[in-house]
């Protein structure tokens, strides 16, 4: 496949005030904060598949995000609890480029994220690697040189693994701050683990686990507490002092909902 470069590729977005835009591309990258703007387009809705489109509550921004399958509600569970995330957005521009004999090609990548440093990645979330066959894999590559452009990156990112998937699914159930507890239980939730200890005995430490245990939950999800993500979460998993301290976020888990428990 040929693709233009440069200045043959176009953004389409919806700004802020609900008006379809089309820019350069280098402009809209350089100017455009995506991160707060709507789908460009909605998410399909596929007959049959049990996951429907939605919205994921992000404990990062305090604003829903456009969500199209399980799949990417997985990477957003991921990029919600990056510290160095700063944004988040579904869908929210459309690349427009031309082919080697100047047919219009266009690709609406799923998943935006903004970082702190001010790159940002784009990136779509597949169910399998073959997914979206060789539309998608053409796709890639100009996504991946348009981004190079901007200093971004395109990512297609793969399925997670599935105990890291539902320990991640657990603790975002207690994302939500109403999850930190009283004033007081946060700060006591941290000094039981300042060693590490199984969940269960830190938690007994503090109160009743029925109370403490969504504080820990939530300290995990946050990076306040860290534990192993690579074995199903339980009682006696060990839980130690978050790595990035109290303004990072670190984690730990079974089901939670999407807007938080």
């Amino acid at each position: 496949m040929h693709a233009d470069t440069g200045s043959g590729w176009e953004a389409v977005f919806v700004d802020p005030v609900g008006q379809v835009v089309q820019q350069r591309w280098a402009d809209a990258a350089l100017a455009v904060a995506f991160e707060e703007l709507e789908p460009v387009s909605a998410f399909p809705v596929v007959p049959g598949r049990r996951w429907g489109p939605g919205q994921w509550w992000s404990a990062t921004t305090g604003r829903h995000v456009a969500c199209g399958s399980a799949a990417m509600r997985a990477q957003l569970m991921v990029l919600d609890r990056d510290p160095e995330v700063v944004g988040l957005a579904g869908r929210p521009v459309r690349l427009l480029w031309r082919e080697g004999r100047g047919q219009v090609r266009s690709w609406v990548p799923q998943l935006f994220a903004r970082y702190r440093d001010g790159a940002a990645l784009l990136a779509d979330c597949p169910s399998h690697p073959e997914a979206g066959g060789e539309r998608a894999q053409r796709a890639a590559m100009v996504l991946e040189a348009a981004c190079a452009q901007a200093g971004w990156s395109y990512l297609r990112l793969g399925p997670l693994e599935k105990t890291l998937a539902a320990n991640l699914k657990w603790l975002a159930g207690y994302r939500h701050p109403r999850n930190a507890g009283r004033p007081h239980l946060a700060a006591a939730v941290r000094e039981a683990f300042t060693q590490p200890r199984p969940l269960i005995e830190g938690a007994e430490t503090v109160g009743d686990p029925i109370e403490v245990l969504p504080a820990v939950f939530h300290a995990l999800w946050h990076g306040h507490l860290a534990a192993s993500l690579d074995v199903p979460l339980n009682e006696r998993v060990l839980v130690s002092p978050g790595a990035d301290g109290a303004n990072g976020r670190g984690g730990t888990g079974g089901p939670g909902s999407e807007d938080g428990r």
